[in-house]
């Protein structure tokens, strides 16, 4: 199986956890206090709904999440995710924000912020689908969101990614989004933020666009930037860390074939089974979900884009046989495997 399909280059850098304290403050958490201020939210209020006493140097990546739910309760306005997004890219993550501000084209500018996410989107992990003529944006867990502010969080970053795109390259892109939840009953902020071209009760969550749009030279651009040379010379190397869940399904992908096992997967982290179960408990999940995820994406894969017949999908899963494989992808869609093909 190629990794490199879903934009998966081995990542030196260290996994975090939810707990992990990894965070430059000033990277994330003092937007978050200039947006609340700026939307007439006292900063010293919002720190304390979200259980602050102080301003650390670090905060972990649930440090995070519980500032953007005190500021989702305290607001109740419906576009501060969308808003939020676009606020956050490029951003002021040191050097990652730099090369990605000056990004040649679309193309150069999501390769780093697939990179380097841990800087740029350290609650969401971004991986990238080239897929003939077109691009897949995939967005994956880092260490667990939870359900409750998923949703939120993901409309945060894909309108970052729209921003983004728009403000450097000069132009709106004909970006297709695909959603895994229900299609909610007021659409009024996807429309404004993202557009028209929405698609919900979808498996994974997702941005589409042709890929020529990506090669676009951008008005700001820079053909030699210093800040993505010390990138890629590994001058930050936190930035290339991965989420807990994130590192999971690096390790995943391109073992399924074999049927990884949780035991397996442990030795790879370094700690015990039992010790890996516990921290994958604490991420809201377990090991055959994680497992099951990245199946559920790599079937889907196999079947839409690539045509491939159920057997083959069935052994590239690690099954022994397609009844097997189609009870499975049953369980995990909803759906029988001949309905997609």
């Amino acid at each position: 199986m190629n990794a490199a399909l879903l934009g998966l280059s081995p990542a030196p850098g260290a996994v975090y956890q939810l707990s992990t304290r990894c965070l430059v403050w000033e990277h994330q958490a003092v937007l978050l206090l200039e947006f609340a201020r700026s939307r007439g939210l006292a900063p010293a209020d919002l720190l304390a709904a979200a259980g602050f006493s102080s301003m650390p140097s670090l905060l972990s990546p649930q440090q995070l999440l519980d500032l953007l739910a005190a500021l989702q309760a305290q607001l109740q306005a419906p576009d501060t995710a969308f808003v939020l997004g676009q606020l956050s890219l490029p951003g002021h993550a040191g050097l990652a924000s730099h090369a990605l501000a000056q990004a040649r084209n679309g193309r150069q500018a999501l390769e780093l912020l697939a990179a380097h996410s841990a800087r740029l989107s350290p609650l969401l992990t971004p991986r990238l689908l080239w897929h003939e003529d077109e691009l897949l944006l995939i967005w994956t867990e880092a260490c667990g969101v939870g359900a409750a502010r998923r949703n939120f969080v993901v409309d945060m970053q894909m309108s970052a990614v729209t921003g983004l795109c728009q403000w450097l390259g000069g132009r709106r892109l004909p970006w297709r989004y695909s959603f895994n939840r229900s299609r909610p009953r007021d659409l009024s902020q996807h429309a404004v933020f993202l557009g028209a071209d929405l698609q919900f009760d979808c498996q994974v969550d997702a941005m589409r666009v042709p890929a020529a749009c990506l090669d676009e030279p951008w008005p700001r651009g820079v053909a030699d930037s210093m800040a993505a040379q010390a990138l890629a010379q590994g001058a930050d190397p936190g930035a290339a860390s991965r989420g807990l869940l994130a590192a999971l399904y690096d390790h995943l992908l391109p073992r399924l074939r074999e049927a990884p096992t949780l035991e397996q997967s442990a030795q790879a982290f370094g700690v015990s089974s039992a010790t890996f179960k516990r921290h994958l408990a604490q991420h809201g999940t377990h090991f055959q979900a994680q497992l099951d995820q990245v199946r559920t994406h790599w079937a889907l894969y196999l079947l839409l884009l690539q045509g491939q017949s159920h057997e083959r999908v069935a052994q590239a899963l690690g099954f022994h046989d397609r009844s097997n494989f189609r009870r499975s992808f049953k369980r995990w869609t909803g759906l029988v495997p001949s309905l997609l093909a």
